[in-house]
């Protein structure tokens, strides 16, 4: 029994980076293309002009924030290094927006500092609630109770919470196109809370143009249909998401 157990860790440290074996995938992953050592954060350079620039960046997720399989770096580090400003990644692998333990999202949050200053709050709109198909619940709206079980509970106590703790702008952001119901329809009721709360959205996954990609380019920037190489971060998805973040900050200090 033992035995299996330990096998079981072992085999998803080496696949999937995760557990306490997880160490061992990132000799798999530096073998891929995209992982190169061009891409390597050391080598990238600083943007001339930046709205984030000196800014404190929280970023909240699991396994895509980590950058788990682009040997943990991610579009989180690329942003704040190539603009010059602070932050905190705040991403453990395999973890859940919903209150489902002590490392979800929710008690994670909880964990981090309070006194803290942060201009901006960046939450993933995580895969794994879809893929682990946690209930995705209702929208019940600002100063009502949230059911933070159900994937839209938590969102909404997400963004309570951030605004009230640390009195900054909330963002989440999606994964790009993969073909999967549950997660169409968290993407979905997450664009239904943004008109609700006001709160940014960087939409990747119904992005069609952002997701027209060739199937070489694919091939660098994902290490699987889900988390992407360094590559994937660095020329694809942190331009995208840089160009909304400076001006999402942007308009609200109009």
């Amino acid at each position: 029994m033992l035995i299996a157990v330990l096998i079981g860790l072992i085999a998803s440290g080496y696949l999937y980076a995760f557990g306490p074996f997880g160490f061992m995938a990132d000799k798999r992953f530096a073998k891929m293309p995209g992982n190169a050592k061009e891409n390597a954060l050391e080598n990238v350079q600083p943007l001339e002009n930046s709205v984030l620039k000196g800014k404190k960046l929280a970023f909240l997720g699991s396994s895509v924030t980590l950058g788990a399989f682009s040997l943990h770096t991610s579009f989180a580090d690329y942003i704040a290094v190539r603009a010059g400003a602070e932050y905190v990644k705040e991403a453990v692998s395999g973890t859940t927006l919903a209150d489902r333990g002590t490392n979800s999202y929710i008690a994670r949050m909880k964990k981090m500092d309070k006194n803290a200053r942060f201009d901006l709050f960046v939450v993933q709109l995580s895969t794994n609630d879809a893929t682990k198909k946690t209930d995705l619940g209702k929208v019940s709206g600002r100063g009502k109770e949230h059911d933070a079980k159900t994937v839209c509970g938590a969102i909404e106590y997400i963004i309570d919470y951030a605004e009230k703790t640390w009195n900054c702008p909330v963002v989440f952001y999606t994964n790009a196109y993969f073909e999967n119901e549950e997660y169409a329809a968290m993407v979905q009721a997450l664009k239904q809370i943004q008109e609700q709360y006001g709160i940014g959205v960087i939409d990747l996954y119904t992005d069609k143009e952002f997701n027209d990609i060739s199937e070489e380019e694919r091939d660098l920037y994902m290490a699987d249909k889900i988390h992407p190489t360094q590559a994937g971060y660095l020329k694809w998805w942190t331009p995208k998401m840089e160009e909304y973040l400076n001006a999402f900050m942007t308009n609200i200090a109009a």
